[in-house]
């Protein structure tokens, strides 16, 4: 996939941390959680979650077994253990847009959907999903049947769904090793799915707010952080105007991505 994130406001497309961190554990020094020269040594067992056997063009990790096979469907429920605090209980959060609901994709109920979205044209050039349902359905299942890193979930924004999200383990991703990395980071990956919700500038709304939500609902996550295409300035727009700072151009396998940062130390500032 060449981008995991394009724009809602300009682009009318999507926003994210491709969409769309880093944090510091309980007893870090979090007073440096703005500086991006942190140098941070991984653990092996996570450098082992981090290889890049398998891996998309968005630097996720493709779930495969020792025999070189896919894994079962066993899909992770809205009750089963993820490694963000369990998305499912996040709840609903009130933005200036109305009152906007994460909620984790079940594939036999949201697949429809989702990959109706993935085949607009406006998302095609960046998500790289576009075709049949099964398409869509692998892309999911990478994450659903995976160790919980990844979460892909449906926005509903006043009770319609109207957008798609990944959110994920920064520090356990193969994005890890392309920036300072930090325990706890989170990313965000985001298109807008319907036309009408386009080029009104509700990605940047749900962007602040989902990241702010981030923040509050894990504590030991400093930063939240997204990698959209350089070339999508609309995504790059709204992540600025979302309160995330552009912070570097990184080189990843699919594409030249801008690092953008919503650091929690600076969240009432910008």
């Amino acid at each position: 996939m060449a981008d995991a994130d394009a724009d809602a406001d300009a682009a009318d497309t999507e926003a994210a941390p491709d969409a769309e961190t880093g944090a510091a554990t309980p007893g870090s020094d979090q007073g440096t959680d703005s500086e991006d020269t942190l140098e941070l040594r991984l653990p092996e067992e996570l450098l082992a979650l981090l290889d890049t056997e398998g891996t998309d063009g968005g630097g996720h990790r493709e779930p495969s077994r020792d025999d070189g096979t896919t894994p079962p469907n066993t899909a992770l429920t809205t009750t089963s253990a993820d490694l963000l605090g369990n998305i499912a209980d996040w709840g609903p959060v009130t933005t200036p847009a109305g009152v906007f609901h994460l909620v984790p994709v079940q594939v036999e109920r949201d697949l429809p959907l989702v990959s109706r979205w993935m085949n607009d044209p406006a998302v095609t050039a960046f998500w790289e999903l576009a075709g049949p349902q099964s398409v869509t359905e692998e892309h999911l299942r990478s994450q659903l049947t995976g160790d919980g890193r990844s979460v892909p979930c449906l926005g509903v924004l006043e009770g319609t769904p109207m957008s798609y999200w990944e959110i994920y383990r920064a520090d356990l991703d193969p994005v890890a090793r392309h920036y300072p990395a930090r325990p706890h980071d989170t990313g965000i990956h985001l298109l807008i799915g319907e036309v009408p919700h386009r080029g009104r500038g509700l990605g940047s709304t749900l962007l602040r707010s989902l990241a702010d939500l981030v923040l509050d609902k894990r504590p030991a996550c400093a930063r939240v952080i997204a990698e959209p295409d350089l070339r999508n300035i609309p995504s790059v727009t709204a992540f600025l105007r979302a309160g995330f700072r552009f912070s570097a151009e990184i080189d990843l396998p699919a594409k030249r991505a801008a690092l953008m940062v919503r650091e929690r130390s600076l969240r009432d500032l910008l």
